[in-house]
């Protein structure tokens, strides 16, 4: 597109009809987000429940939780593939219809083998939406704005997160406590599942109503459909350029070896590598322990499941404030800096926590936190969620959508997605037992993978803010040094 400084610059402000357009477009997409978080935290305020009407022993609970995680990571797998060849939207409403049937199923189960089915399948539907939703919005963007709209994957994780927690923490209390029966001789926990019938379905509707990928209609030669999506995107002044940009950048990766994942790196592309890195780097860090299990968390430090749950919503809702501010300095400050902060920030509140556990009263499910221990675990729990929020949260997928050349873009960001939910699967799964072992350690461990994101970012991450699509992935190639000359 133009370069910077250009009136077409000017246009492509998220004030201007085209910004305007691609936010819409953006948004929709993003719903496929708010499917993701939604369904990352609604076993929140049920796990206790289903441990207890099941007889589950620490295991089982663990892997019912991330069970789901595993259904994700073959989703994202072949979500890339399937976008590829059958073009973003369609495999947007099969993960609707997946994570759809997955809501009814969880909330009808009778048994855990049952339960583990639906899980699956909710899983395979969010894998999808997880790869498909940041590929749209990286391909329909403008560069001048794409770090904001990218972040917009991340802003619907965390008001998924929020709903899903505060719709457990409504029907709990209405019903007096999850394991009550709320309506239709049906607990509570079992509407907290069936909640998620609206959102899947607002997100299949959507995938009706939105435009096919410009960027998927090129690799395809369906030219003239693509530029008439584009001249809703970009000024008309703009419109040739892009499209023979893109045309050429999209010919050059078909004729080169940027048409496959694979490489001699371990049998992938080094720019590969680096998408998975980050996925597990995220995960690692252990985020989804304080959304899967803070209910369990807040009980130690005190609260009954009623202020556990409520302190479960607060810390949502503190995702969701720190994500906005991310997306406010993502396209000003860029990605790099942002990351580097964040990962000192996780690292700090991550080591609080394993020191205040080190204070911890009793044991296994028993376990409490005296003061003044209880408050700083709190305090520092919060301002983990906030580093994380402002920065590997969001970051993340903006940096997966970008840094991927066109005709690899959905095979690879499938395949570093999958590597992030097999990331969250083996931390989800093991934090039961390792918290009944030892909390103090498991804390620990935690802040030592922040502090090594540190690292990475700093030796492995270039700057892409401002840099056009096509162009991102050649900032990840080290260029051979010239010969020094006498």
């Amino acid at each position: 597109m133009s370069t910077p400084g250009t009136t077409a610059d000017n246009a492509f402000s998220l004030r201007s009809p085209y910004g305007r357009r691609a936010i819409g477009l953006s948004v929709a997409a993003a719903v496929g987000g708010f499917l993701f978080g939604f369904d990352s935290s609604v076993i929140n305020g049920a796990v206790d429940s289903i441990e207890g009407h099941f007889a589950l022993n620490d295991f089982l609970t663990g892997f019912v939780v991330a069970v789901a995680l595993l259904g994700c990571a073959v989703g994202a797998m072949i979500a890339g593939a399937l976008s590829d060849r059958w073009g973003r939207l369609r495999v947007m409403l099969l993960g609707a219809v997946m994570f759809l049937v997955s809501s009814i199923g969880s909330a009808l189960t009778f048994s855990v083998p049952d339960l583990i089915l639906w899980r699956v399948i909710g899983g395979l539907g969010i894998g999808i939406a997880s790869v498909v939703a940041p590929a749209y919005i990286a391909e329909i963007a403008p560069r001048q704005v794409r770090g904001a709209l990218a972040s917009l994957q991340q802003l619907a994780i965390t008001l998924g997160i929020f709903t899903a927690l505060l719709s457990d923490a409504l029907l709990a209390n209405t019903a007096g406590g999850a394991s009550d029966v709320l309506w239709l001789g049906m607990e509570a926990w079992r509407w907290m599942f069936l909640i998620g019938v609206v959102p899947a379905a607002v997100y299949g509707i959507l995938s009706f109503t939105v435009p096919e990928s410009p960027r998927y209609l090129i690799a395809k030669g369906r030219v003239d459909e693509a530029k008439a999506i584009f001249a809703r995107l970009v000024p008309p002044d703009d419109l040739d350029s892009t499209m023979k940009e893109l045309t050429d950048a999209i010919e050059s990766d078909r004729k080169s070896a940027g048409a496959s994942i694979r490489g001699k790196a371990l049998g992938l592309q080094p720019i590969v590598w680096i998408g998975i890195i980050l996925s597990v780097f995220q995960q690692f860090v252990g985020i989804n322990v304080i959304f899967y299990y803070s209910t369990t968390l807040w009980r130690a430090v005190g609260f009954d499941e009623s202020n556990a749950l409520l302190s479960s919503v607060i810390t949502s809702v503190t995702n969701v404030v720190v994500t906005l501010i991310a997306i406010w300095l993502v396209d000003k400050v860029g990605r790099k800096p942002i990351l580097l902060t964040g990962s000192v920030i996780m690292a700090l509140s991550l080591g609080t926590m394993a020191l205040a556990f080190a204070f911890a009263e009793g044991t296994g499910k028993d376990v409490t936190l005296p003061a003044p221990w209880g408050t700083i675990a709190l305090i520092a729990a919060n301002l983990f969620v906030v580093g994380f929020g402002a920065s590997w949260g969001p970051l993340v997928w903006v940096l997966l959508g970008e840094i991927f050349p066109s005709r690899i873009r959905g095979k690879a960001l499938g395949l570093a997605a999958a590597a992030q939910w097999l990331a969250n699967f083996l931390i989800t799964v093991t934090f039961p037992p390792m918290s009944g072992w030892s909390l103090p350690l498991t804390y620990a461990m935690y802040a030592a993978f922040a502090a090594l994101s540190f690292f990475y970012v700093w030796w492995k991450i270039p700057e892409t803010k401002g840099v056009e699509l096509e162009q991102t992935g050649a900032l990840f190639v080290q260029k051979p040094k010239e010969p020094s000359r006498s």
